[in-house]
């Protein structure tokens, strides 16, 4: 069974969250039969191990990463790498693999710069 993780940094403050909930709620909606759950490099729960343990307990075999994270700054090119290899090595029998930060996507980009646009209309 496939299945997403959707990775953000994490933050003190609660509120902060609240999008990264709204884009889960989304995704399931949209894609009922594919599991997501949320996940945080720091100050925020669950973890990315978590998020993983999770999914494998519903039969995940096949768990794609997506960082939503602006840019591949230093936590992605640093941090984030040794997590995703502490998981594969806790998990050898599911598949773990990782997309580009959603800030490198030009539909992304593209989405910014139309509610942009709109904004000023």
């Amino acid at each position: 069974m496939k299945a997403i993780i959707l990775f953000g940094h994490g933050a003190r403050d609660s509120r902060w969250r609240e999008p990264f909930d709204r884009l889960a709620s989304l995704w399931q909606e949209q894609h009922a039969s594919t599991p997501v759950e949320l996940a945080f490099l720091e100050m925020m729960q669950p973890s990315l191990e978590e998020a993983v343990t999770a999914l494998a307990a519903k039969g995940a075999t096949q768990i794609t990463i997506v960082p939503v994270f602006f840019g591949q700054g230093g936590h992605l090119r640093n941090d984030f790498p040794v997590l995703l290899q502490a998981c594969q090595e806790k998990f050898p029998a599911v598949s773990l693999s990782a997309t580009l930060a959603v800030g490198e996507d030009l539909g992304v980009l593209q989405a910014i710069i139309d509610f942009g646009s709109q904004k000023i209309s």
